[in-house]
């Protein structure tokens, strides 16, 4: 272990001494070490009065020894600033965490994407999602997501099932999982499908002030963010806008007019965010050029007969109740119940719940 690792480490978790803190107080006694032994009437010229007096109770009842055993134990990884396993991106932005904790590993690809969105995601919401997360897979991309419940967890979940890599940022510590129907999900990705990781100190709940902080990792991690479905006031426009304010690409998908969850990527879009269709779209604005892995529109799904053509001429443009399949393809209603349920067995379609039905593109 480095000889300032541990100081490092405790600086970070002092609270009041954020990213931009930190760096001064770095800049201004050289080491970690420096800063954490300090005398007070020092640090009292070097602190705001409230941030001197928090941190002068921290130092006095933080074991460091204590703490870095716990760490060790849970099987979590320190990753800091300095370091040469630190990510690429995440560097680059104004207010790097300066640690970061990990449960599995890192992915070293630096193509890598966000993709967020509401926590109570419709059928529509489901479709994208899974559509552009796949092809982003297929093209070789890392899916940043914030293991939340809706479009989060759903992105990790279909990375995981198109045997991908995805990084999971939490607003808490990693052994504190939220929510925590997501903890099986969590340990699945940490097992083999990248990591989940955060800057906030081991023990620490998931507490709404620490989802900004959070989001700006997940933007921050990444070439540009990708919002499938939000309403206005969804966190994922926070996301968004840190994307925005790092320099990085911010990308939204249309949807129905009549859905609330269409109002966020709206919004975006008529401030200049990319409007998205499939993943070509990404790519084209990223400047990559290897649209030959994708699957997407260049998959097209042909009927091995007439009427299966039919009817998935009717699921070009999204989902359909079976009762309009029947009306518009004007086959018996039995007919058309048989030729879905042998469609989904062939893999041509996907049921979506309460006789809705999509390609499976």
């Amino acid at each position: 272990m480095k000889p300032d690792l541990p100081y490092y480490i405790a600086l970070a978790a002092a609270p009041g001494i954020g990213p931009v803190r930190f760096k001064l107080l770095l800049s201004h006694f050289k080491t970690a070490e420096a800063v954490w032994k300090a005398p007070e009437k020092i640090l009292e010229k070097a602190l705001t009065p409230s941030v001197f007096k928090q941190f002068i109770e921290f130092r006095k009842r933080f074991d460091i020894e204590r703490y870095l055993d716990k760490i060790s134990k849970l099987n979590i990884k320190v990753i800091t600033l300095p370091d040469e396993s630190y990510p690429k991106l995440l560097k680059e932005i104004p207010d790097p965490p300066p640690v970061l904790y990990a449960k599995g590993e890192l992915p070293t690809e630096t193509r890598s994407i966000a993709v967020v969105g509401t926590r109570k995601m419709t059928s529509y919401g489901r479709e994208v999602t899974e559509i552009l997360v796949r092809d982003l897979v297929a093209a070789g991309f890392t899916i940043i997501s914030g293991l939340a419940r809706g479009v989060d967890s759903y992105s990790h979940r279909v990375t995981i099932g198109n045997g991908g890599q995805t990084i999971a940022v939490l607003g808490g510590g990693v052994d504190v999982i939220y929510p925590p129907e997501n903890a099986a999900l969590a340990v699945e990705i940490a097992d083999g499908y990248g990591a989940v990781i955060s800057e906030f100190p081991v023990g620490m709940q998931s507490i709404p002030g620490n989802f900004p902080a959070r989001n700006r990792i997940i933007s921050g991690l990444s070439l540009g963010v990708l919002v499938t479905e939000a309403g206005e006031d969804s966190g994922s426009l926070i996301t968004a806008g840190c994307a925005g304010e790092q320099g990085r690409e911010v990308f939204a998908v249309p949807g129905p007019i009549y859905s609330s969850y269409s109002k966020g990527p709206a919004e975006l879009i008529k401030q200049g965010a990319k409007l998205v269709m499939n993943v070509g779209d990404i790519l084209e604005e990223l400047n990559i050029s290897d649209q030959g892995s994708v699957i997407g529109d260049q998959q097209e799904i042909k009927g091995d007969s007439e009427e299966e053509q039919v009817i998935l001429d009717l699921l070009r443009n999204g989902p359909v109740h079976i009762d309009e399949i029947a009306r518009a393809s004007k086959l018996p209603a039995a007919k058309v119940g048989s030729l879905l349920s042998l469609m989904e067995i062939k893999g041509k379609i996907k049921p979506l719940g309460s006789g809705t039905y999509f390609l499976n593109r």
